[in-house]
């Protein structure tokens, strides 16, 4: 199937050269999924606006023309589940599932994004090379050094390209355990001309992301997207969007930003800011009165999640007027304790404050975000949360008020990544949700027995491998999980080991040779500060 038609371009593609390397650039879900990925859009983009290059997209549902003999296949990899529609298109390519069984005939797979950036090992034996970090610092000296190596052996490929800064050859390290169902023993080099490590590209310029494309078959209909901020300054302790991307940097508003913007809006009405914290930009509130001119008043504006100190009744008004009804912002729980634990620097008046000028400013909602099962909580926390909203709705009576929870689950490159997933978890989803919607609170929980297996593929190594394949084969359901987790019972580790058992400090972790921003005696420090906060565990 062709890709859906009404696409309207924002950037100019490439003429690809005579002799160009033909590549295939995929997105394993739908085409309305992949592309509202901005991250998607931008690698693609850039891959196209070479001429060195003849590129090719991929979606689950559809694609354009492919080459014949692909020399590169990408992924970009957004959702840990999606995995299996990575093995799907592998076979609809008739390549080879694992990377071992790949010869001079088959393309170089390779993949990048937030999953693989984070922990790629579960997936590890998918793919011929991974693009750790930023696709900004990445892209170009990948395409460069593969031009070097074109036609020579995969092997002399591989070995070239691992040498790359931020290019991961997993089949360039050996991963050794202590027992078939222990931690890991080592992971070294195979080759002394491979480095020991891989640290993770960061692209540190004040032009960040904006859309390449707009479409009316997007996830969000026609909807240009713009880069505020990326990373965020708060470091909440088990935060991957913060502590992997981090430094915490700016869209340059005069020379990219607005200009972005003004671009976008000659294609389409509709804007989204994006950021895991966008009212966290230093001159948002001059962004604001720029986007409040008459001009853009019939721009229909929404925003990703805003740190609750900066909710005022200008950002409401604005955002009423731009078309939006509610506001997101996180404040994970309504317990100031659990808010220190995890280093949300937010006080409790600053909620209700959130929320009174959110309904002084004409939105109708607020929609939080929250977990349970954080470490250190107990009882009287969950308590906490559900005393806060009685009291949010006598502060803003009317205010329609959701909270979207889920599980805390352990992200890699974070301060909570050798804690293990509560198991109490979901009798606290349950909790909440029997004491919040009888005050008209609108509950989202999301699923624990899904957060079990996000915390798997989170924390896992490659012994996962059969693990995944037997998976798919038997459907890629929960059951399919707990049914392959038996049947390879004495191979790898219980499913315990990697989503509920708290990992010594000194273990070597699936993810150890893979540098983030930050060292593990930093995180570490980081996670003993968060444990003095906790009053039940030392």
């Amino acid at each position: 199937m062709a890709i859906p038609q009404g696409e309207t371009l924002l950037f100019t593609p490439a003429s690809p050269q005579p002799g160009a390397v033909p590549l295939i650039f995929a997105f394993p879900n739908s085409y309305s999924v992949g592309i509202t990925s901005l991250g998607y859009q931008t690698v693609w983009a850039t891959l196209a606006s070479r001429d060195d290059l003849q590129v090719s997209r991929l979606f689950l549902d559809c694609g354009e023309d492919l080459p014949r003999a692909p020399e590169l296949l990408g992924f970009s990899f957004s959702w840990e589940l999606d995995y299996g529609n990575i093995l799907t298109l592998l076979e609809r390519l008739n390549i080879p599932l694992l990377a071992t069984k790949r010869g001079d005939n088959h393309p170089l797979v390779f993949g990048g994004g937030p999953v693989l950036t984070a922990n790629p090992e579960p997936f590890a034996d998918f793919f011929d090379l991974i693009l750790l970090g930023d696709g900004e610092a990445l892209i170009p000296n990948f395409i460069e050094a593969y031009q070097s190596v074109r036609g020579q052996e995969r092997e002399e490929q591989l070995t070239t390209l691992a040498q790359i800064p931020g290019i991961y050859v997993p089949s360039a390290y050996f991963v050794t355990y202590t027992e078939a169902t222990g931690p890991i023993a080592a992971i070294t080099p195979r080759d002394q001309a491979i480095p020991a490590t891989v640290q993770k590209q960061t692209y540190r310029g004040d032009a960040l992301l904006a859309s390449t494309v707009v479409t009316p078959v997007a996830a969000w209909e026609n909807i240009f997207m713009a880069e505020v901020v990326r990373s965020c300054p708060e470091m909440c302790r088990f935060c991957l969007a913060s502590y992997l991307t981090l430094p915490f940097r700016v869209a340059d508003l005069d020379n990219s930003l607005i200009p972005a913007i003004e671009r976008g809006l000659k294609a389409t009405r509709r804007l989204g800011l994006l950021g895991a914290s966008v009212s966290q930009h230093p001159e948002f509130s001059d962004l604001l009165n720029y986007l409040a001119q008459p001009q853009y008043q019939d721009v229909r504006l929404s925003l990703a999640s805003v740190r609750t100190n900066t909710v005022t009744p200008q950002l409401a008004q604005t955002l009423a007027q731009r078309g939006s009804k509610s506001l997101t912002i996180a404040i994970e729980s309504g317990s100031e304790k659990i808010r220190r634990i995890v280093n949300k620097k937010l006080e409790q008046e600053e909620i209700f404050t959130a929320a009174a000028n959110a309904k002084a400013g004409g939105l109708k909602g607020l929609k939080f975000y929250g977990m349970a099962g954080v470490p250190g909580e107990t009882l009287e926390d969950l308590e906490a949360t559900a005393a806060l909203f009685k009291q949010l709705k006598k502060t803003a009576p009317g205010l329609r008020l959701t909270l979207g929870c889920s599980a805390f689950v352990p992200k890699s490159h974070t301060p909570f990544q050798w804690l293990g997933v509560n198991p109490e978890a979901e009798k606290r989803l349950q909790w909440l949700q029997k004491h919040l919607r009888p005050l008209g609170v609108e509950f989202r929980p999301e699923s624990y027995q899904w957060s079990v297996i996000q915390a798997l593929l989170s924390r896992g190594d490659r012994r996962l491998t059969p693990l995944l394949l037997l998976t798919r084969d038997y459907g890629d359901s929960l059951g399919s999980y707990k049914r392959a987790v038996k049947e390879l019972r004495g191979q790898l580790p219980p499913l315990d080991f990697y989503v509920h058992q708290d990992w010594p400090r000194n273990w070597v972790l699936p993810w150890s040779h893979l540098l983030g921003p930050l060292p593990a005696p930093t995180l570490a420090k980081h996670l003993e500060a968060a444990l003095g906060q906790m009053t039940d565990i030392k």
